[in-house]
């Protein structure tokens, strides 16, 4: 491909006050209005007293623009001012600037992202309600729950503090701060974030985890999700507060346990001939020996957990072993062995399949890193508060948009879908005083964009 014309240096003008640079907010922030988006946050976002006077007025229509930005693909508070250019100040109204954004998240406090957490538990029920966001939910849902530290630099940021983070692989400590995220998804529907907090780097991954799961049950509840519902985690939420929640609310759970004699002792006592090997969805067979080309096996024991308290719980340790690829030259193969504890009543290798899945919170936090979480842009913490709250509110808003638009893009990335159905150029016109947008041709995703446009946007009265 080539430039097909001479071009001169004056031949390049930002002057078109009617080109819409990104007509896929429309559809999206429609869709936003039509779930209440901008009820609650008037409804549930008060800031009675603020630093700067006038800083806290009109919080709802403000951080939708930061909503809107996000979607856009907004990682730093500089970025929503594209909101205004060109002829998406006439398509949107009330589109508040940078500044006014950056005033309004530095008076949050931690009850008021309280306040804010609870527009996105609400908002993603209303959404449910909508968009058929959960499908198989009638069934069985999952409960994801997981940690990441986001690094920061310098010495202004409030919280920022060292903590260990997982880099290629191995224990690194890094000076972040470390947003807390629970995740709703089903066997065919990919996760959306159901609550997120942030707190200090330092914390310990399992801080609040108890009160997080609590809430991401009630939100499954509210969402749709009335069959059973699994609550899965790794070794940082294999404690009392995590399994009391889930007892408590009638959830099963499917968690990582920390190795301690007990549970040592426990994997020894299994009996030689109960491991079986576990066939891994996708996994192939030798043409050789006809066996799965996998050394992984599984066994399980009853095991009780908390013995020593009051609130013990005995319920399935089921143990995954592979061999260790670093002691190869051993005599006897050496085996590595990672426990779960369960009350699952699937199949042994089954529930090791389920539990296992549990890394699909790991596909929101890289939609998350590669968009609004690729800074933490303020020194203030309260308002790195709001902003990972803003940031979980935008990304089920466009895993919405992608559903309706396709069932494929229920599944994209959100990089995917800001490029497919959110950045779209148009030029606004008024026919007969009737607004237009007119998309480019040939749009290659112009029928996913067809059908989001129709699902969102209501054709005015004729009466």
């Amino acid at each position: 491909m080539q430039v097909s014309h001479r071009f001169a240096a004056e031949s390049a003008v930002f002057d078109d006050q009617n080109l819409v640079s990104l007509a896929g907010l429309v559809p999206v922030m429609g869709l936003a209005e039509a779930s209440g988006l901008g009820e609650l946050l008037a409804e549930k976002v008060s800031i009675t007293s603020s630093r700067i006077r006038s800083g806290a007025a009109n919080p709802g229509p403000k951080l939708a623009t930061l909503i809107a930005g996000m979607c856009a693909g907004a990682d730093s508070i500089d970025d929503i001012d594209v909101l205004r250019s060109g002829g998406m100040a006439t398509v949107f109204d009330r589109v508040y600037a940078p500044s006014t954004v950056g005033t309004l998240l530095r008076e949050f406090s931690f009850g008021h992202a309280r306040q804010l957490e609870s527009v996105l538990r609400v908002h993603l029920s209303r959404l449910c309600e909508r968009v058929d966001l959960l499908p198989g939910a009638g069934a069985r849902a999952f409960v994801d729950i997981d940690s990441l530290l986001r690094p920061v630099y310098g010495y202004a940021k409030q919280g920022a503090s060292y903590g260990f983070t997982k880099v290629s692989g191995k224990q690194v400590l890094r000076k972040g701060l470390s947003p807390l995220a629970t995740t709703l998804s089903t066997d065919i529907a990919a996760p959306v974030v159901a609550g997120m907090r942030l707190r200090a780097g330092k914390a310990g991954s399992a801080k609040g985890a108890g009160r997080m799961i609590a809430q991401a049950i009630g939100t499954a509840r509210a969402a749709g999700a009335s069959g059973e519902i699994l609550v899965r985690g790794d070794s940082a939420f294999g404690g009392r507060a995590v399994v009391g929640a889930c007892r408590r609310l009638d959830a099963r759970f499917s968690l990582v346990l920390t190795k301690n004699p007990a549970v040592t002792a426990a994997i020894a006592s299994i009996p030689a001939d109960a491991w079986t090997p576990v066939k891994y969805p996708g996994a192939v067979r030798d043409p050789d020996t006809g066996g799965w080309i996998s050394d992984a096996e599984v066994a399980e024991i009853g095991y009780t957990a908390f013995a020593s308290k009051p609130d013990r719980v005995t319920a399935r340790l089921i143990v995954r072993r592979v061999k260790d690829v670093a002691r190869q030259d051993e005599l006897f193969p050496v085996w590595r062995y990672h426990p779960f504890f369960t009350d699952s009543t699937e199949p042994t290798a089954d529930a090791d399949i389920t539990h296992r899945r549990h890394a699909v919170i790991e596909t929101v936090f890289a939609d998350l890193i590669d968009g609004p979480l690729a800074h933490m842009p303020s020194g203030r913490f309260g308002a790195n508060s709001a902003w990972v709250l803003c940031a979980a509110i935008a990304h089920n808003l466009l895993r919405a948009a992608g559903t309706l638009a396709d069932p494929g893009l229920g599944k994209a990335r959100g990089t995917t879908l800001r490029r497919k159905l959110v950045a779209v150029p148009a030029r606004l016109a008024r026919p007969q005083r009737k607004p237009m947008l007119h998309l480019p041709s040939h749009w290659p995703w112009a029928q996913q964009w067809r059908q989001l446009w129709h699902a969102t946007i209501t054709a005015p009265s004729t009466a």
